[in-house]
C-alpha cells in the first residue's frame, strides 16, 4: 500500500529521467514536500529503451549550456548515489556524405568554439583512423567532438531518483494520477490511484508535468496544451562481434543512421524521413515496458544503407529488433515551463529522442525557474508559451510528427520549412498572394509571404547553404522598398486590445516606455523583467482613453499575453486577443505617401500624420487605420483593415500601386532591410537575458515614470554603464553568408557570437548583429579593435558599428 502524504508543495507527474531530474534539482534547492508519482514502474515508458547518446552541441548557446551541464551531471551522479550510470565519455564522430551536410557541420564546429565546446573538424581519413570499421566511401568530412558520451538511460534515472530520496523526496511507483483539481487558474490537488486499489488525494501548492508521451493527456486533465505525439522509434542491436572495442558514437545523418559499440555489439539506429505515428487512439492502461510490433520493412532501407557503411553489421546477426515510442513535438523542440493558461502547472516534456542528454539540463532549468519565479536564462526556444493552442489538435500533431522524428537527421538548411500539417492559419490575404506568386512559410501555423516568385519560376524553395535560388527575388523586393514602394502582409503579427479605466495605469507597470500618451499616438516598447532583462518587444497604440493596442511578434502572441495576464494584478483592464480581426498590410518606401494619397482622402503629410502616429482613414470604398511605423526603415504605414474589407483594400492598394512600380515583398525582405537598419529581433537579439541597456534600447525606457517592472535594473545599468554592447557587423567580403551563432572575434580571440545575420543587399554584403563585452570601456575602445567573423573556420574581415550602418540618423522614415 502506498504511502503518500495528504499534503505537499509539488507533484511530479511521471518517473521517466525527466520526472526524476526536476525531482533530482527540487531537492537539490532545498524543496521538501516533493512528491513524484509514476504510474506503472520509474522509466517503463520510454526513458527505458533510449539508446543514452549523450552529445553537447545544441542549435542555440542555452541549449547547449544545457547539454553540456547534463553530461557533466551525469559524470559525477555514480559517485553521489552509489547507482552505475554507465556513463562514458567515448567521444561523438559526425560524418558527411555531401558537400552541404559538411558546410552544415563546419558551421557547428565554428558554432561550438563560440560556445565553448570542443569540437575538431576531421577528414574522411582521420574518421577511418577513430573508426577503423566505417566504410568512408562518398564521406566527404566531419566533426568529433571528444567529451561527448553514451549511458545506461534507466540507471541515471534511477540514480537521480535515489538523489532525490536521499534529501526527502517521496518517489511512488504503481500509483496513477487520476484527476487533477482545478480552481480558477490554479490546481489545488491531484487524485491518485494504486494498482492494490488504494486511493486518495494530494493538496498542492502545483504540479510538474513530466508524463512523457501521457504528456498530452495530462496536459488536458490539468487544463493546458502540451502538443506532443508519440511514434515509432527502430533500431537493432547486432551479435556480439568479436574484437569489437569501444569506439566512438557515429552518425551519418544523410544515411538517417546512428551507431553505438555496447558491450561488444553494435547498435544501429533510425531517424527515417517519414516516420510512424503511434497511439492515435491512445495508449494502453497496461503499457509498461511494452515494445511495439516490428516493422522490418519499413527499417529496410536504413538497414540496406548501414551494411554498405559498416560491413561488419552484414556478417552479424540481428541479437534484437526493437521498436518503441518516443515522443514528438511540432517543432521539434521539448516543452518546459509555466504553462500560458494556469499559474501552478509546470512543464517539462516531449523530448524529440534528445531526452537523456536534456533531463540533467533541463531538470536544472525548470528547477531554478520554479524556485525563484523567474527563468535563470533564456528558455524561449523550449518554454511552453511559445506553443499554439491549436497545436494540440491531434489530427494536427498525427500529421506534424511524421516529419518531426526525421528533422533531428535532416539538412538543416538555413528557412526550412515544414512540409507537414500546413496552410491551417491563413491571412486575409492569401490567396491573392499566392496568385501572384508568393511562396509561404510558416511561423505559428501562419501561413506566410517569405518571397514572391517571377513568372516563369518555380514557386518553391531549392535549399542550400549558399544563395538559394530566391535570392536574387530577395534582392529585387529589397531594392522596392529602399528605392520606390513594396507591399507585405504584416496579418500574422499579435494582436492584443487592453482596455478599461486602469488600462494606462497598468500598462505604465508592465512597459518600459511612457503610455501617457495622447490617442493616436504609437509607442515603441519592451515588456521588462525584474533584471531589466526582456521579455517581449511591441509597439504600443493608444486607439483611445481607455483602449490600447499592443502589437506583438506572431511566434510570441501567447507568451507575450500571458505576461500581461501574470501581471495584471488589481487593474481593471481586460486583455483581448484580436489577430484575427483584422489584416495589414505595410506600405513602405520612398513612394509609400504617394501610393495612400492615390487610394485615400486622408492628409498623410508630416503635419497631420508624424512618425509614430496612427489615424482613421478612408481606403477605397472601406475604411482602415494607417499607423505610421516601421520594421524597415523607410517612409512606410502599417494598414490594419477589418477582415470583411481586407480583400477591397488590398485590390485597390494593388491596383493604385502598379503605375508607381509596387512589388510585393515577402519576410525574407523585412528581415534583410531590418537587419541593415540594425533593428533589433526578439528572440535572436534580445532575450530575457539580454538587459535593454546592452541591447542598446534605453531609449524606450523612461526612468522618469513611477516605478515600473525593471525600473531599479535599468537605472542601475546605466548607471554602471553596459557589460556588453549590441554591435552591428558588415562583412568586407561581399560573398559569405551570415546566419546566425557564427563567432564573433575580436582581436583575433573569439568574445562572443552573431545573435542574428542576414545580407545587406543595399549595404552590399552579409550583416550581423552580436554583442561584444565590455564592461568599464566606452563606445570608443570597442570601436577601436578589429572584428572578424568565424564562418565555417575562415576568418572573414568586418567592419563594427554601434550605430545604423543604414540610415543612422533615421531621416528616412520621417520624410
Amino acid at each position: 500500500m502506498p504511502t503518500l502524504p495528504s499534503k505537499a508543495r509539488v507533484v511530479i507527474i511521471g518517473g521517466g529521467i525527466v520526472g526524476c531530474s526536476v525531482a533530482y534539482h527540487l531537492t537539490k534547492l532545498g524543496w521538501k514536500d516533493v512528491v513524484l508519482l509514476e504510474r506503472k514502474q520509474l522509466t517503463s515508458g520510454t526513458t527505458w529503451h533510449a539508446a543514452g547518446l549523450i552529445a553537447q552541441l545544441r542549435a542555440t548557446a542555452n541549449m547547449t549550456k544545457l547539454a553540456k551541464y547534463s553530461q557533466e551531471l551525469y559524470g559525477n551522479l555514480e559517485e553521489e548515489t552509489g547507482v552505475a550510470t554507465g556513463f562514458k565519455r567515448v567521444g561523438s564522430i559526425t560524418a558527411a556524405l555531401t558537400g552541404e551536410r559538411l558546410e552544415e557541420l563546419h558551421r557547428s564546429a565554428a558554432m561550438a568554439r563560440a560556445f565553448g565546446v570542443e569540437v575538431e573538424e576531421i577528414s574522411p581519413s582521420e574518421i577511418k583512423q577513430r573508426y577503423e570499421h566505417l566504410n568512408i566511401e562518398g564521406v566527404t568530412g566531419g566533426v568529433y567532438l571528444p567529451l561527448d558520451g553514451q549511458g545506461d538511460p534507466a540507471n541515471i534515472a534511477l540514480a537521480l531518483a535515489k538523489g532525490a530520496r536521499q534529501r526527502g523526496a517521496t518517489v511512488q511507483e504503481r500509483v496513477k494520477v487520476t484527476d487533477i483539481v482545478k480552481n480558477g487558474r490554479r490546481v489545488t490537488s491531484v487524485n491518485w490511484q494504486g494498482e492494490d486499489g488504494t486511493s486518495g488525494e494530494i493538496e498542492t501548492d502545483m504540479i510538474v508535468n513530466c508524463a512523457g508521451m501521457w504528456g498530452h493527456d495530462v496536459g488536458r486533465m490539468a487544463g493546458v496544451n502540451v502538443p506532443l505525439h508519440a511514434c515509432e522509434h527502430f533500431y537493432i542491436v547486432s551479435e556480439p562481434i568479436t574484437g569489437l572495442t569501444q569506439l566512438p558514437v557515429l552518425r551519418v545523418p544523410d544515411e538517417c543512421a546512428y551507431y553505438k559499440e555496447d558491450a561488444g555489439k553494435l547498435m544501429l539506429g533510425a531517424f527515417e524521413p517519414r516516420a510512424k505515428p503511434w497511439g492515435m487512439e491512445g495508449i494502453s492502461e497496461s503499457f509498461e515496458f511494452d515494445q511495439l510490433q516490428e516493422d522490418f520493412d519499413h527499417f529496410e532501407p536504413i538497414l540496406e544503407k548501414a551494411v554498405n557503411r559498416m560491413p561488419m553489421l552484414g556478417e552479424a546477426g540481428i541479437h534484437t529488433f526493437f521498436n518503441g515510442p518516443e515522443s514528438f513535438t511540432p517543432d521539434n523542440a521539448y516543452h518546459l515551463g509555466l504553462a500560458p493558461n494556469m499559474d501552478n502547472v509546470w512543464v517539462a516534456a516531449g523530448f524529440n529522442s534528445i531526452g537523456i542528454q536534456s533531463a540533467g539540463g533541463a531538470g536544472m532549468a525548470l528547477a531554478a525557474w520554479m524556485d525563484t519565479g523567474a527563468k535563470p536564462f533564456d528558455l524561449g526556444d523550449v518554454d511552453i508559451s511559445r506553443m499554439q493552442p491549436f497545436q494540440g489538435n491531434k489530427h494536427y500533431l498525427f500529421e506534424r510528427s511524421k516529419e518531426a522524428l526525421g528533422l533531428l537527421y535532416a539538412d538543416h538548411f538555413p528557412f526550412r520549412q515544414k512540409d507537414t500539417a500546413r496552410g491551417i492559419r491563413r491571412t486575409p490575404f492569401h490567396d491573392k498572394l499566392l496568385a501572384n506568386g508568393a511562396v509561404m512559410g510558416e511561423l505559428a501555423g501562419w501561413e506566410r509571404a517569405n518571397w514572391f516568385a517571377n513568372e516563369g519560376q518555380k514557386a518553391e524553395y531549392e535549399y542550400t547553404w549558399q544563395r538559394q535560388n530566391w535570392f536574387e527575388n530577395r534582392a529585387a523586393e529589397h531594392a522596392a522598398i529602399r528605392e520606390n514602394i513594396g507591399m507585405y502582409d504584416m496579418s500574422s503579427f499579435g494582436k492584443l486590445r487592453v482596455e478599461g479605466p486602469d488600462a494606462e495605469r497598468f500598462l505604465n507597470n508592465v512597459c518600459g516606455a511612457n503610455m501617457s500618451v495622447p490617442t493616436g499616438k504609437i509607442v515603441y516598447t519592451q515588456f521588462l523583467n525584474a533584471k531589466g532583462g526582456i521579455e517581449a518587444d511591441v509597439t504600443v497604440t493608444r486607439l483611445s482613453e481607455t483602449a490600447y493596442l499592443v502589437v506583438t511578434p506572431a511566434a510570441t502572441r501567447l507568451a507575450d499575453e500571458t505576461w500581461l495576464r501574470r501581471n495584471l494584478g488589481s487593474n481593471m483592464a481586460v486583455i483581448t486577443d484580436v489577430t484575427a480581426g483584422e489584416g495589414v498590410l505595410a506600405v513602405m518606401g520612398p513612394n509609400a505617401r504617394a501610393l495612400l494619397q492615390a487610394v485615400s482622402p486622408n492628409d498623410f503629410s508630416n503635419e497631420a500624420n508624424p512618425f509614430g502616429t496612427a489615424q482613421e482613414i478612408e481606403l477605397g470604398m472601406g475604411l482602415a487605420r494607417a499607423h505610421r511605423v516601421s520594421y524597415v526603415g523607410e517612409l512606410g504605414w502599417e494598414i490594419y483593415v477589418s477582415t470583411d474589407m481586407a480583400s477591397h483594400a488590398f485590390e485597390t492598394l494593388h491596383a493604385a500601386g502598379q503605375p508607381l512600380g509596387l512589388k510585393l515583398c515577402g519576410m525574407h525582405t523585412m528581415d534583410s532591410c531590418r537587419i541593415e537598419k540594425a533593428f533589433r529581433h526578439f528572440g535572436h537579439d534580445i532575450t530575457s537575458e539580454d538587459n535593454v541597456v546592452d541591447a542598446g534600447l534605453s531609449f524606450a525606457v523612461d526612468l522618469s515614470k513611477p516605478d515600473f517592472i525593471g525600473k531599479a535594473a535599468v537605472a542601475a545599468r546605466k548607471e554602471s554603464g553596459p557589460k556588453a554592447r549590441m554591435v552591428q557587423f558588415l562583412l568586407q567580403d561581399s560573398q559569405p553568408l551570415l546566419y546566425h551563432n557564427e563567432p564573433i572575434l575580436r582581436d583575433g580571440e573569439i568574445v562572443g557570437y552573431l545573435s542574428s545575420g542576414g545580407y545587406g543587399h543595399t549595404l552590399g554584403a552579409a550583416v550581423g548583429l552580436g554583442y561584444v563585452p565590455c564592461e568599464g570601456q566606452s563606445a570608443t575602445e570597442v570601436l577601436a579593435s578589429s572584428y572578424e567573423i568565424d564562418i565555417k573556420g575562415t576568418r572573414v574581415k568586418a567592419t563594427a558599428s554601434l550605430k545604423p550602418m543604414y540610415d543612422p540618423k533615421s531621416e528616412n522614415v520621417r520624410a
